[in-house]
């Protein structure tokens, strides 16, 4: 049976679906061949990619080069019998690694959760009874019944309607609903958005009722198609942890030529084989930043917890800070940018043009009649000839119906006129339902009062005269209304015309051929639906933060760039082009890679050339985010360096292919999660920049001992105590740094650039150098004094804490003096200075302290000389700062912001 699935069911009639199904339209399946076929065929939902177990996701924490370097140095000191040694080393990596598999943990809970909240359920036909079952018990053969507001539970044939209708734009990203057909029987290769027989999973009726017999569940369905689509597609590497992982490799490599050139020096001097390992191990320790992945990962969950209160769930860690570095963000139309609520904007009457103000669904706003009488003709037919009606349910109105009905029932309340009391002043006798070879709808009411709405061309075919804004019959100007139309459609405006005729006040029954031979025209009305307002000022926040935003669409062309213009996607009087489907199929991929980068509004698009587009703006280098909410955003979504997908109206193939989802579908809250990201990737940068010097300067103070044959300034034990205190708590701190004024008023970091610029390595080998020249000479000082050895090793420790500490200030900003910022703007900054120099002095003074890391008490004068290398430090950073800023404004061109 399993090969039934791959039938083109659209092109067959009812009754070789019902043979070749094995079932009966009337009375569907009976209860032994549901068991059988659930047992062949599985449940209907898409198969999961197998999650990694939880053992494997701790391990995976210990799999990166650095660690193995730790691991090595664990073992190493252990068979040494430097058991206090190899335990600390050893607590150090797994606590590193404790706290990555906490963070990824509470991500994947959360986007669980999420998926969860999805059980819907549908009515079938079973045994000839009707009954609700879970969506995911249907099988081939089902029959399921359909109804307005239902969401579409597998693949149908469809085999009976009544003026169906169902909204799309899930799949094909069509924002109109489709008239269904079971009579009609459609070529093989016809595209899905025209199968007008059948109904896809995860659609939505917005309209009449139907039956239909299920022909694919679960992945044989078509989003299982476009599922199989996102899992073929690798998950792409963050600019941030491509970074990472290249810095891994050549610090790596760096250490263990360093390391072998300690050992090198150490055996030409006859040293023992202890000794020449420890001054190895601890140059290793003291180059490796310990606390650096442990830092990242916090920065990455605090970003992560400042996004979820701005309405956005991170479900992959690393994805926070690509925000920060997008360049182009691709996104859907429908329900994105749009509100996915269709709003009259136009009410035509006569020679007359009346704006309708507000938007959405919520009878909010202004109809500037005047009151007019023949406006308030044109709104009543529109309320009277409608099917949908308009409820308001926790706070919110919500459309049941079609969307275009209920945009005429909005609009008629903005004038006055509620569907209640004018339905109940002339209540309905009959009415013809709107199909798609008449293109009108017509209703009969009492006093033979007959309401026309309908295509444009169709309404004016039946009209002999027009009534006028002032309620006086005119003659009809058919190119004057052809004009007006032209306009609205040229404005991406759908445009539908009314009439009005009057028949015997007796009659009970209308049909197509008894209708009047004559009516008069009322009007037009043109509608949209309307870019959210909030979208149009994320979009310039975005344009004015250097972000190129492309609006990738299966509506159509006029529509789409109308709403481009609206957002500010398509400027100029012409703007730049816009492509449709059809014209990206023609293009070779160079031209298809230019085009993605010229062009800001695509159309009638499918979800391959979707996937295409973002490839092809990769190509150019740019990190792409792309929104959606439906299915056929999923492949482009997981194609993306981040997907964005909506929460509330999101499919769950969009969820599951996304990196983040918006709990609001508020576009806006793109523009905030951009700001978060640049955020984290700032404080991520700072912390680098700041944990760096540290590592570089102990590793040179070790290599300058191993040179001189000078006894080790710092032990491998005490070299990670600072790793682990100052390095591993102190830059946690900088995770917390409030945003910079000026973080979106400048372009995106470049895909290319390196994780640290010219300026900033410069700043990393000054603060490394000061490192190794103070900790040196301070701890060869000691020793000329008289010091021991363990005095003048705790001098050495506590001068590269200090100067840690003094330039975690420097570090607040990485441009701007540490003054100008504020000092106190980041209160826990200063707090976790205190608590680091508090473990210093413990490390100095407590004797147990003393006893494990070989420590001893040292007297004032050394911490006068210790905080004066400190106060020297910071000073240089920011003269350094100051000559960067002054080379950087010299460089800019005349003119330049």
């Amino acid at each position: 049976m399993q090969d039934l699935l791959s039938h083109h069911w659209h092109h067959l009639p009812v009754r070789e679906v019902r043979d070749l199904l094995e079932t009966d339209p009337d009375k569907g399946l009976d209860l032994f061949a549901i068991k059988h076929r659930q047992e062949h065929f599985g449940p209907n939902e898409l198969t999961r990619r197998k999650a990694r177990s939880e053992w494997m996701r701790f391990l995976l924490q210990f799999h990166n080069p650095l660690v193995y370097i730790l691991l090595a140095a664990t073992v190493i000191k252990f068979l040494m019998g430097g058991f206090v040694d190899a335990g600390v080393i050893f607590a150090v990596v797994l606590i590193n690694a404790w706290i990555g598999y906490l963070q990824e943990a509470k991500a994947e809970r959360a986007i669980e959760a999420l998926a969860k909240s999805l059980v819907t359920e549908t009515t079938v036909v079973r045994a000839g009874q009707t009954q609700r079952v879970p969506s995911t018990a249907l099988v081939p053969g089902d029959v399921v019944l359909l109804s307005s507001g239902d969401k579409v539970p597998a693949d149908l044939r469809l085999v009976a309607t009544r003026n169906l209708q169902v909204a799309e734009a899930a799949l094909t990203g069509e924002s109109t609903a489709v008239e269904k057909d079971a009579e009609l029987q459609v070529e093989p290769g016809t595209p899905l958005a025209d199968r007008v027989n059948m109904a896809y999973a995860s659609t939505l009726v917005t309209y009449g009722q139907g039956r239909g017999v299920v022909t694919g569940t679960g992945d044989h369905t078509e989003i299982g198609r476009i599922s199989q689509m996102i899992s073929a597609v690798p998950d792409l590497q963050t600019p941030l942890t491509k970074k990472m992982a290249a810095f891994s490799h050549k610090l790596l490599i760096a250490i263990l030529v360093l390391a072998g050139i300690v050992a090198g020096i150490g055996l030409a001097r006859d040293e023992t084989l202890d000794e020449v390992l420890s001054a190895a191990i601890a140059l290793a320790v003291g180059a490796i930043p310990e606390g650096l992945p442990a830092a990242v990962t916090v920065t990455l969950a605090i970003g992560v917890a400042r996004m979820a209160r701005r309405r956005a769930i991170i479900r992959k860690l690393p994805a926070v800070e690509t925000l920060g570095s997008t360049t182009v963000i691709c996104s859907d139309k429908t329900g994105t940018l749009t509100q996915n609520q269709m709003t009259v904007r136009h009410v035509v009457v006569g020679d007359q043009v009346f704006d309708v103000a507000g938007n959405g669904y919520e009878p909010v706003g202004e109809l500037a009649a005047n009151g007019q009488p023949g406006v308030r003709e044109c709104l009543r037919a529109g309320l009277l000839c409608n099917d949908s009606k308009l409820v308001q349910k926790d706070g919110r109105w919500d459309a049941q119906g079609d969307p275009t009905e209920v945009a005429l029932i909005v609009a008629a309340h903005k004038a006055g006129l509620e569907a209640d009391a004018v339905q109940r002043e002339l209540p309905r006798r009959d009415s013809i339902p709107f199909e798609s070879q008449h293109q009108f709808m017509a209703t009969l009411h009492d006093g033979g009062v007959v309401c026309l709405k309908g295509a444009v061309e169709v309404v004016l075919q039946r009209c002999g005269n027009a009534l006028n804004a002032g309620g006086q019959t005119v003659a009809l100007d058919r190119e004057a209304v052809a004009r007006r139309v032209e306009a609205l459609a040229a404005a991406g405006l759908r445009v539908l015309a009314f009439a009005r005729a009057e028949l015997p006040a007796a009659t009970t029954r209308i049909q197509t051929q008894s209708l009047p031979a004559t009516f008069t025209f009322l009007g037009l009305q043109g509608m949209i639906d309307p870019p959210r307002p909030e979208a149009i000022q994320a979009v310039a926040a975005c344009h004015q933060a250097g972000i190129q935003v492309k609006m990738i669409t299966g509506d159509h062309a006029g529509t789409a760039v109308a709403i481009g213009r609206q957002l500010g996607l398509v400027r100029g009087a012409d703007g730049p082009p816009s492509l449709t489907g059809r014209e990206l199929a023609a293009l070779s991929d160079s031209e298809l890679i230019d085009a993605a980068e010229k062009v800001s509004v695509f159309a009638r698009v499918s979800p391959e050339q979707k996937l295409r587009l973002v490839e092809a703006l990769q190509s150019r280098g740019h990190v792409v985010a792309m929104t959606g909410d439906g299915v056929n955003d999923g492949p482009a979504l997981k194609q993306a360096n981040i997907g964005v997908a909506m929460g509330i109206t999101g499919t769950e193939v969009a969820k599951e292919a996304a990196a983040m989802v918006l709990t609001d579908d508020n576009f806006a809250s793109i523009e905030a999660a951009v700001e978060e990201g640049r955020n984290v990737f700032d404080n991520l940068t700072k912390i680098i920049v700041w944990a760096l010097p540290s590592n570089l300067g102990q590793g040179l103070v070790i290599l300058a001992a191993a040179m001189v044959g000078a006894a080790l300034p710092m032990l491998p034990i005490q070299v990670l105590w600072i790793n682990m205190t100052t390095g591993g708590v102190l830059g946690l701190f900088l995770a917390l740094e409030p945003k910079e004024r000026d973080l979106m008023q400048h372009a995106p970091r470049s895909p290319g650039a390196p994780l640290l610029n010219a300026a900033l390595l410069g700043r990393v080998v000054l603060v490394g150098a000061l490192i190794l020249v103070a900790a040196f000479s301070l701890f060869k000082w000691e020793l000329a004094r008289g010091a021991s050895v363990d005095a003048a090793r705790t001098v050495a420790v506590n001068t590269v804490a200090v100067i840690q500490a003094f330039y975690l200030a420097n570090c607040r900003s990485l441009r701007h003096s540490v003054l100008s910022i504020g000092l106190f703007r980041n209160g826990w900054l200063w707090a976790g200075i205190a608590g680091v120099l508090g473990l210093q002095l413990a490390l100095t003074y407590l004797p147990v302290l003393n006893r494990i890391f070989r420590t001893a008490p040292i007297g004032l004068d050394e911490w006068l000389r210790i905080i004066g290398a400190g106060a020297a430090a910071f000073l240089l950073v920011e003269v350094q700062k100051r000559l960067t800023r002054s080379a950087a404004s010299a460089q800019k061109p005349a003119g330049h912001g």
